[in-house]
This record gives structure tokens, C-alpha cells and sequence, in this order.
């Protein structure tokens, strides 16, 4: 018995889902363009196996972690680290008996259907994981991931895969990408700009992670001018490995526009630590423009995916740390909050912005319509809490009267966990094949078009709009 459905996701009516699957048909093995995601850099440098299943599919992924913990089972339990030195289980075969004998709980979700679709496509599994199936599972995906074939570099490849973007801080000093490059490799994995550590007043030692960025470059971050100059010095040292955009990850979507001698008194109080929330808030839009204007001078993609109302649990963060599943959406207000911004340079076509959005109540009344007129906006696509089937299919139906397909950037997998990537990939392309083929039947969309956009979803406008 399969555990997938080969009609999952098309429409019910026989007409539409016979065109559904025809355009899917077209689409399916196209290579897969990951632009905007969070998989270790390390693991393609170095080409070690995966420890055991439990550490590659349970205990990395807070997709299944927070869904587990939603039902009392304890993080420490799912071997989750502890940032305070606590213990946690190390037993691979216990974390995943445990996974298992709760696996029910994931019934209907998206993440069941990426789990799914890598027991069967790359495991040959056709029973469901169960407590009772539990050591079957584990040892057959423990003996796949000690062969060469479940090796990184391999998955990529049998991925089909042709580029995937990393998300990295810019202290870092891109080392495994460093050794991926002299490898000789030619898997191509590029690294993303993300300066959250260094633009965010909030954030936990920001003076000092300031002054480390004026220590690698050479400025003195001390001053704006010196501060800006040491951006540009390390978005151009992120280029010269392959980088093609910065991703920033605020809590709201707000952008500033201030005069540049006020935006130094901003930055003076920040690294003082002696600003307010509201003043560390409008430091953060600042530094949005500031950004968008160099990626007019060096071509990066301007990522802002804000909203995220991160570490809800006090308790959590303190013994787990940051992004343990208890980031929240919350309201985000974009068309006061681009404003600044996109009065400064919206108007460029040369700019690429691409915005998220966990608040989908903006997609019709905000996020559309603006991308619908600046040149320099794009839709990125359902992310997150969203990046489901419903949350796929309510991104089209919501933004598509007025933003079109062509102001929308495809799809990307944003994601920690690395076998679900075709899984996610595979999602989207039925979806959107299911919404085209309702678009056809309903007299909206020629099918010749239909064929074309469904190429343009699937790849050419992710490779277009991440200038890759």
C-alpha cells in the first residue's frame, strides 16, 4: 500500500484534475531552485553521513518538535539541545520510538505529506511509521544513511537540485563555503547575507557584534559612515561566494527614510544600548533602506520576511534558546511600513524586494496591490505557518487578481530539514497545477498559458527573481 496518493492535491472534478496532472506532468522533474532556506553549510563541505534518523528528521526539525510538544511530550525528550547545559536524550532509536508512537498527531498535516513522501520515494517504505513499525523504520534508514548514496552531496544530486542558498550571518566567515568551493565539487550552494545579529539593537550583544564587524573590515563601526562601509565590505566578500541577496528577519515590516544626520544619532544610542524599543524599531527600518540602497550599487535580492513574534515562551528560551518552535505570527502592517522605503527606491526596476508574510489577512488589502504597482516589489511565496496546501492555494486566490503571477517569485522551501525538499517542492507544484487547471475549466486561463505559467511557478521565476 502506497503512502501517497498519485492524485493528491488536484482537484476533485475529473476534468480539472486530468489537466492538474497533465501540467504537472511537466513540471515534476524540473530542477529544484532553493534560493531562500536554512540547511548547514557543513554538511556539503565535509559530505559526512547523517548520525541516525532521529537526528536527521526529529530533532532539527521544529516543525515536528513543536507539534509534539503541543501534546506534552518534553523537548529534552526529542534529544533537543539545551542552551543552559541541561540533559537532554541521546538515544537516537528512544527519540524516534517516541516520534513514532505519537506520529498519529500529525495526520493532515504538511508536515505528514513531506515526511510520507520521503519514507516512500527515498526509503521504500509502504506501511505507515507506527510504534509498531518504529524499529523496522529505524533500521532501514539508518542502513541507508550509512551508504554513500544518502551521503549530502549525493541527495543533492538524486534531488536534482541546481542551486540552493544557505542563510548566514554576517560575522561568519563562510568557511564551509570556502571548503565546498576548493573541493572541487560542483553542487552549488551560496550563501545568503543575513545581518540580524548586526542591524538588530535587541539583540543580544549587538555592540559588541558591531565592533567584531569593524574588527573583520577594517572600518570603524564606531562612526555611520564607518558602519555602512563595513555592510558594503562584507555583502561584496558574501558575493565573491556566489551570494545574490540579504535576508532580514524583523518583527515588523517597518522601513525608515531618515536624514543621514539623524540616522547616525540613531545608531550612536544603539550601540550605547540606551534606546527604546520604538527607537531600536526605527533603527531596524533604517537599516532596511540602507540595505535596499546598496542592493543598488551590488545587485543583491532584498529578502524581508517580518511578523514573526519570536521566543513566545520565556521558559522555553531560557533552557532552549532561540527558534525552538515558539515563534507566533502576528499582525503586520505593510503598506505605512514599506511606504519610506519604497518612496526611496520602489520606483527602480534594477531593486528587488521580495517580502513574506505570516499574516495572510494582508495578501489582498496590502501585499498585492503594492507589488501590483512598484516595479521593485515581489511576492515571496506562503511561508512558514503557511507553506501548506491551504496556505498555497489562499497565496493564489488572494493575489493573483491584482498582483498577477508575474510580481510573485515561484516557490522556495525555507527550510532546516533536508529530505523534505522535494517533498516541499513537489507540494507547491500540485497545488499551483490544481490552481491553473481550476483557472482553465473555469475560462480564466488559456491551457497554453497554463503550461507556460506552470514553468514560470515551478522554476523560471524563483531563478529569475533571485538572480540566479
Amino acid at each position: 500500500m502506497a503512502l501517497l496518493d498519485k492524485d493528491r492535491l488536484f482537484p476533485i472534478d475529473p476534468g480539472a484534475r486530468g489537466l492538474a496532472r497533465a501540467l504537472y506532468d511537466t513540471v515534476c522533474d524540473l530542477p529544484i531552485i532553493s534560493p531562500h532556506g536554512h540547511t548547514d553549510p557543513r554538511w556539503y563541505a565535509t559530505d559526512d553521513a547523517f548520525p541516525d534518523p532521529a537526528q536527521l528528521l526529529v530533532t532539527p526539525d521544529h516543525y515536528v518538535f513543536r507539534m509534539l510538544c503541543s501534546q506534552g511530550v518534553a523537548l529534552a525528550d526529542l534529544g533537543v539541545p539545551r542552551a543552559d547545559g541541561g540533559a537532554t536524550q541521546t538515544d537516537g532509536r528512544k527519540i524516534w520510538q517516541l516520534f513514532a508512537q505519537n506520529y498519529h498527531l500529525f495526520r493532515g498535516t504538511p508536515s505528514r505529506m513531506w515526511l510520507d513522501h520521503a519514507f516512500e520515494t527515498l526509503f521504500g517504505f509502504d506501511t505507515p511509521l507506527s510504534a509498531a513499525t518504529a524499529d523496522d523504520y529505524y533500521d532501514r534508514i539508518a542502513a541507508a544513511l550509512a551508504t554513500p548514496a544518502f551521503r549530502p552531496r549525493a541527495l543533492y544530486e538524486r534531488f536534482n537540485i541546481e542551486v540552493i542558498s544557505t542563510t548566514d550571518g554576517a560575522l561568519d566567515d563562510l568557511g564551509w563555503h570556502r571548503q565546498i568551493r576548493e573541493s572541487g565539487w560542483q553542487g552549488r550552494v551560496v550563501p545568503a547575507y543575513r545581518p540580524d545579529a548586526v542591524v538588530d539593537p535587541e539583540f543580544d550583544g549587538f555592540a559588541k557584534n558591531v565592533a567584531q564587524l569593524g574588527e573583520i573590515t577594517g572600518e570603524n563601526t564606531a562612526t555611520w559612515a564607518g558602519y555602512l562601509n563595513a555592510h558594503r565590505s562584507r555583502r561584496a566578500f558574501f558575493k565573491t561566494f556566489g551570494c545574490t541577496s540579504s535576508d532580514h528577519g524583523h518583527a515588523t515590516a517597518r522601513t525608515m527614510d531618515l536624514p543621514q544626520d539623524q540616522a547616525a544619532l540613531l545608531f550612536e544610542r544603539a550601540l550605547r544600548g540606551d534606546c527604546t524599543a520604538e527607537e531600536a524599531d526605527a533603527f531596524r527600518g533604517q537599516m532596511l533602506t540602507e540595505m535596499a540602497r546598496m542592493s543598488l550599487d551590488d545587485g543583491l535580492v532584498l529578502q524581508i520576511h517580518p511578523g514573526s513574534r519570536r521566543n513566545h515562551s520565556d521558559g522555553v528560551l531560557a533552557m532552549f534558546g532561540r527558534d525552538k518552535g515558539f515563534d507566533i505570527p502576528g499582525r503586520t502592517d505593510y503598506v505605512a511600513a514599506l511606504r519610506p522605503l519604497l518612496n526611496a527606491v520602489g520606483m527602480d526596476p534594477a531593486l528587488s524586494v521580495i517580502v513574506f508574510t505570516l499574516d495572510e489577512t494582508a495578501y489582498a488589502r496590502e501585499l498585492a496591490p503594492l507589488a501590483g504597482v512598484y516595479p521593485a516589489l515581489k511576492l515571496g511565496p506562503a511561508w512558514w505557518f503557511h507553506d501548506s496546501p491551504e496556505g498555497m492555494r489562499r497565496f493564489r486566490e488572494m493575489t493573483t487578481e491584482t498582483a498577477g503571477f508575474y510580481n510573485t517569485v515561484g516557490f522556495n522551501d525555507d527550510t532546516r530539514a533536508y529530505l523534505s525538499i522535494p517533498a516541499r517542492h513537489d507540494v507547491a507544484r500540485r497545488v499551483d497545477c490544481a490552481f491553473l487547471a481550476t483557472l482553465v475549466r473555469t475560462g480564466r486561463l488559456a491551457e497554453g498559458d497554463a503550461y507556460e505559467v506552470a514553468q514560470d511557478l515551478a522554476y523560471r521565476l524563483a531563478k529569475q527573481a533571485y538572480r540566479l
